[in-house]
């Protein structure tokens, strides 16, 4: 799904974000990316989302090499990525309903399919009954919920999250990193950046480790050395 060749990021002040990294994150894995603050994590997640382009190297995602993709197709190529934000970045004179519809809106979906997408997004987060709610209503974990649910409701094949438990107490970020993992059973392959060590160690998956814009090691199966 995933492929990184020799990839480096260097930013016009010259602050070298990544450098030679490479990795590989396979169709309908899981993953957790970690590091310090400043290691490359958010870069990383921004070379895949194209939002920004890699100085050197190559970015592989589903087969196509992001490289040669051209400015006017990188909205398309977008539908296919679901995004969680650590700030759920919602609009809070939208309801739960029109945020989660948003990205189905700007997609061009018929109306009745866009009702029935929604509804199941939000059946699958557990907030189904707070439709007609606005975001200012429901709790932190909530917002995250729909932020999550706007992420998914395009059936996306990737789902990328930057910090998402980042200011959650830890039971709602277990209960987050359970609904990403339910996700991931259903064949969307999940890549999450995060500092929540002690609570990635206990689960079943692959971790990455970046160290000033490296990959530092990689331990399987949610192991932490």
């Amino acid at each position: 799904m995933i492929h990184l060749d020799n990839v480096s990021k260097r930013y016009q002040d010259g602050h070298d974000a990544l450098k030679q990294l490479n990795m590989n994150l396979d169709t309908g894995e899981m993953a957790f990316l970690t590091g310090h603050s400043g290691a490359g994590k958010s870069t990383l997640l921004k070379l895949i989302m194209l939002m920004e382009r890699p100085t050197r190297g190559q970015v592989m995602v589903n087969g196509q090499n992001l490289s040669r993709m051209k400015k006017r197709q990188i909205p398309y190529y977008r539908r296919n990525i679901g995004l969680v934000f650590q700030d759920h970045q919602l609009l809070f004179d939208r309801t739960v309903y029109e945020n989660v519809a948003l990205p189905l809106i700007i997609a061009g979906a018929q109306n009745r399919d866009i009702g029935r997408r929604v509804r199941a997004a939000l059946d699958k987060v557990g907030l189904l009954g707070k439709e007609k709610l606005y975001p200012i209503a429901l709790s932190g974990g909530e917002q995250q919920r729909i932020g999550i649910a706007r992420a998914v409701v395009n059936k996306p094949a990737l789902l990328l999250a930057d910090e998402p438990t980042g200011n959650l107490d830890p039971r709602l970020s277990a209960e987050i990193m359970t609904l990403f993992g339910q996700f991931n059973q259903v064949g969307v392959t999940v890549l999450i950046a995060t500092h929540d060590l002690s609570l990635i160690a206990r689960l079943n998956h692959r971790i990455l480790t970046l160290k000033n814009g490296r990959l530092l090691h990689e331990e399987p199966m949610g192991v932490i050395l």
